[in-house]
């Protein structure tokens, strides 16, 4: 086997063609094409699905032919994120990548190693000449946004193979064993476009908060920008300001906690005063609440040019009512587990698609019961606003295999190699190892992964000195099921 650094610099040469490919969830036909030509040409068999999923496999080494098909799992989508003033398409945009002695980061974007590093080292191991048996690369689309490149896969791929590593967990030093389930919502609203009444614009921004990853950041204590606009825009009816609404949005994903928001209004001119000491007190409000946790908090208040059209009234009173009956944040903390949240939600999206105004939530939780109080939630905050409610796939959890012998593996090794026990945890965020159970409830699986730092915001990291260590670990780990 190589040393660290040759296998650090060589799971980054593959990161680093990645990073030149845009793949915002929903947009990956160019990195799907990459992968498929890439592993052809190393004489993999390699299919990709109608839903541009990518399918590889290699032929077990000489003398394991007898050992159990290993699947090695990733996804080949990310998160875009942009820090405030920087220039980015996520559909065209590379991503530039910065390195110093102890991480690897982005300029000014999300890194992408949520779970762009994931493949990389599946593609190393994939090159390696190694004692392993039948290996399966299945390499999947839409993680981010909507899981349904896992919820498409074919059980096909998935019926003969006993163990499954996913790698998409974000610490070196712990395995994942079990995950929630999730529920896509959308609030849609047609709009009823009108002239606007009043006669100066202005915008009015919520900026500067810490964002970060649904599942894994929902319980330290960060705000929702979305949710804190559209509070403060309920602060500017009670003041009885008149005013109306001609763009309202906000977030990057519905599993990301939103950082900014940025509403339009059409008011007086002489409304500006009013707005500033409006927004004075509600950011006042806002330090005593998360003071502790938001140190960049930025709400802001600038002229604009004046819209051709406007929220109708129903439609402006509607959104307020929606967002202000929504939960988001915690909703319930385990039984069982001291310190685990079990049912969460996040408002992670708010825009407006050609006529209609679209708020996508993303209910979690680790019972499916829960998930179902959410439905009934959703509709009765719907119809009290007037929005249609959409469901989308409700995602399931994965439970615990008390049993696991993959389990027992990858802690022994990682112990071995580490001269430390490796944490073995249930985490609150989705992992699509819950729709590979349902399509097979006999794979024996585990998540891992490299250590990453802020993922799905612009200080997004990742800890160079885990790669290596990773990479070795997942290689032993294969080699040895040929006891198993």
């Amino acid at each position: 086997m190589q040393k660290d650094e040759e296998i650090l610099e060589a799971v980054l040469a593959e990161f680093k063609e990645l990073a030149k490919i845009p793949r915002k969830s929903g947009h990956e036909a160019k990195v799907s094409q990459y992968l498929f030509n890439y592993m052809k040409s190393l004489g993999l068999e390699v299919k990709q699905d109608e839903k541009l999923n990518i399918i590889a496999d290699k032929p077990a080494a000489l003398g394991c032919e007898d050992m159990p098909l290993a699947v090695l799992q990733g996804h080949m989508d990310m998160v875009c994120v942009a820090a405030d003033g920087v220039e980015f398409d996520p559909l065209n945009d590379p991503i530039k990548l910065r390195r110093d002695e102890k991480f690897l980061y982005a300029e000014g974007t999300t890194l992408g190693s949520d779970d762009g590093m994931g493949i990389a080292e599946i593609l190393y191991i994939l090159k390696q000449d190694f004692a392993h048996g039948p290996l399966r690369a299945i390499i999947t689309v839409d993680e981010e946004q909507g899981m349904s490149g896992a919820i498409e896969l074919s059980a096909d791929h998935l019926a003969q193979a006993r163990y499954l590593i996913n790698c998409d967990s974000e610490n070196y030093d712990v395995v994942t064993v079990s995950s929630a389930g999730s529920l896509n919502v959308d609030f849609v609203r047609q709009l009823q476009w009108q002239a606007p009444q009043q006669a100066a614009a202005y915008v009015i921004s919520i900026k500067g908060l810490m964002g970060g990853h649904s599942g894994e950041a929902i319980n330290c204590g960060r705000a929702n920008a979305i949710r804190t606009l559209g509070l403060i825009l309920r602060r500017l009816v009670d003041t009885g300001l008149a005013y109306e609404v001609a763009t309202f949005s906000g977030g990057v994903a519905r599993n990301a906690i939103p950082a900014k928001a940025e509403a339009v209004i059409v008011a007086g001119r002489d409304a500006l005063s009013k707005i500033e000491a409006v927004l004075a007190q509600a950011q006042a409000d806002f330090q005593h609440i998360y003071g502790g946790v938001e140190q960049t908090p930025a709400f802001v208040v600038t002229t604009a040019d004046m819209p051709q059209r406007v929220f109708s009234a129903a439609d402006s009173s509607g959104l307020l009512q929606l967002i202000c009956l929504l939960h988001t944040g915690v909703y319930a903390m385990s039984q069982s587990a001291d310190g685990l949240v079990e049912t969460s939600a996040n408002l992670g999206l708010a825009e407006i698609n050609e006529n209609q105004l679209v708020l996508s939530y993303f209910p979690r939780s680790a019972i499916d019961a829960r998930i179902n109080e959410f439905r009934y939630m959703s509709l009765a905050a719907g119809a009290a606003a007037g929005f249609d409610v959409v469901f989308g796939a409700q995602s399931p959890g994965w439970a615990e295999n008390p049993h696991s012998r993959l389990l027992q593996l990858m802690t022994g090794v990682f112990e071995e190699q580490n001269a430390r026990p490796m944490k073995v945890e249930v985490i609150h965020a989705g992992l699509e190892c819950g729709w590979f159970f349902k399509k097979n409830p006999q794979l024996d699986m585990v998540s891992i992964g490299v250590t990453s730092i802020g993922i799905h915001t612009p200080e997004e990291k990742l800890e160079l000195d885990t790669v290596a260590p990773q990479v070795k670990l997942m290689m032993e780990v294969l080699t040895r099921l040929k006891n198993s």
